[in-house]
């Protein structure tokens, strides 16, 4: 008889699954078998050249995996309120996981995401430029900097660095740097991340906690320990036992050889207390500011106020929220970023042709067919007769970018560091 240990190290041999998260926002045709925990969650029968989907780079779907989609469930059992929130993801790139919760938030929520690496923070601009949701501010600060934010978000993700254990199927690295002393070195920054999340959190938020590893030290132990400083309330989530989850009383495991999926850690708890709403005082955002915050969108077509540089998206419910965070934290992006100054002249910003609050039918379109867009995302030209002005490239009615026109060819305006290079 096979052991659980044989099992699993038989299923860490074995050849991940495939699986994507599609953007319920962003019109395409489903494909794949579901993944029971999330609700457009799919796997897919083999793995195709992402790279050359023009509907990845339209922000379409998303490559997930599969057992990370587990936070829909933690979401929809343990959000502290029906209406809009405020959440905040701690560690947030490369931003699956943002992008999911974005995807999943009422009308009129912010979303607040946060990364202090400078290169996994442009990953992370980008794919959730390309989720397109409005309400979303990326900031790139410590985890301590969110202290002085106290109680200020109602719902607090902490997706953990960690000692990825539970990736080791899928990634060789993360078996070649594995060592006891590297999950010492993790549970220690994780037990500072949680501090800092905790007192970000409001009296009756929720808080989700994740890692992609087994270590006890890295999983369990670390809500043990908060629920002995703090009080904190542990949720049990109601899983289908047909899923393969492993649920105890302090979170539920994934292992490869039970679950389609890899290795994954999930906790959920509530704060005591009742929520009371952030209490704003006169700072304002000093060396984080940009030169223009507002933003106004009528039925018909966008309306930006530029002054030098940047205009982004902010909705108006939000905007001395932002102004107090710009304050305490580095931010990157204080919303979508709308417009930019080139030559004097106002130009959209490539987020803006992405934004799911974009309204196509008051621009210019091109609809490019498959090896049209592929040459667009390449940062190819279009050539034609007579090209002026900004118009709107489209592939399936998907919004990809903007191209400048130049007389005889449409110039091409999609960010270069997007580009692809692969070739078909």
């Amino acid at each position: 008889m096979q052991t659980d240990a044989s099992a699993l190290r038989e299923a860490l041999e074995d050849t991940p699954s495939v699986s994507v998260r599609y953007n319920p926002f962003k019109p395409t045709e489903w494909a794949g078998e579901p993944v029971p925990w999330c609700a457009l969650g799919r796997y897919l029968a083999d793995r195709p050249r992402f790279t050359l989907d023009p509907q990845l780079h339209a922000g379409a779907y998303y490559v997930q995996e599969a057992s990370s989609m587990l936070i829909e469930q933690a979401y929809l059992q343990g959000r502290p309120a029906a209406g809009p929130l405020r959440v905040l993801d701690l560690c947030a790139a490369p931003g699956g996981k943002s992008g999911h919760l974005a995807s999943l938030l009422p009308e009129g929520s912010l979303l607040v995401a946060n990364e202090l690496d400078r290169t996994r923070l442009a990953v992370l601009q980008e794919n959730l430029w390309k989720q397109g949701r409005p309400g979303v501010v990326i900031t790139h600060d410590r985890t301590e900097a969110f202290a002085a934010l106290p109680g200020a978000f109602e719902l607090v993700l902490v997706d953990a660095p960690c000692s990825g254990e539970g990736m080791m199927r899928r990634d060789p690295f993360a078996r070649a740097q594995w060592s006891p002393a590297l999950v010492q070195q993790c549970a220690l920054v994780q037990r500072k991340i949680l501090d800092h999340a905790w007192t970000a959190l409001a009296p009756g938020g929720t808080l989700i906690y994740s890692t992609c590893t087994w270590a006890p030290e890295e999983d369990e132990q670390q809500v043990e320990e908060l629920i002995t400083l703090t009080g904190a309330l542990p949720i049990a989530l109601e899983l289908n036992a047909e899923w393969g989850m492993e649920r105890g009383p302090l979170g539920v495991r994934c292992y490869p050889h039970r679950v389609r999926g890899e290795g994954f850690f999930l906790s959920v708890l509530r704060k005591p207390g009742a929520f009371h709403d952030l209490v704003l005082d006169a700072h304002h955002a000093g060396a984080n500011s940009f030169p223009e915050l507002q933003w106004l969108i009528d039925p018909g077509r966008w309306s930006c106020t530029m002054q030098e540089d940047i205009a982004h998206v902010v909705e108006a419910a939000h905007h001395a929220f932002v102004q107090r965070l710009m304050a305490a934290v580095r931010t990157a992006a204080p919303g979508t970023p709308a417009l930019f100054q080139k030559g004097g002249e106002a130009r959209p910003h490539p987020a803006l042709a992405l934004s799911t609050a974009l309204h196509h039918e008051f621009w210019p379109t091109i609809d490019l067919e498959h090896e049209q867009a592929l040459a667009y995302l390449r940062g190819e030209s279009l050539s034609t007769s007579a090209a002026r002005g900004t118009a709107l490239m489209r592939y399936h009615g998907l919004a990809l970018g903007w191209s400048q026109g130049a007389g005889k060819r449409w110039n091409n305006q999609w960010p270069k560091p997007w580009r692809i290079r692969m070739q078909a």
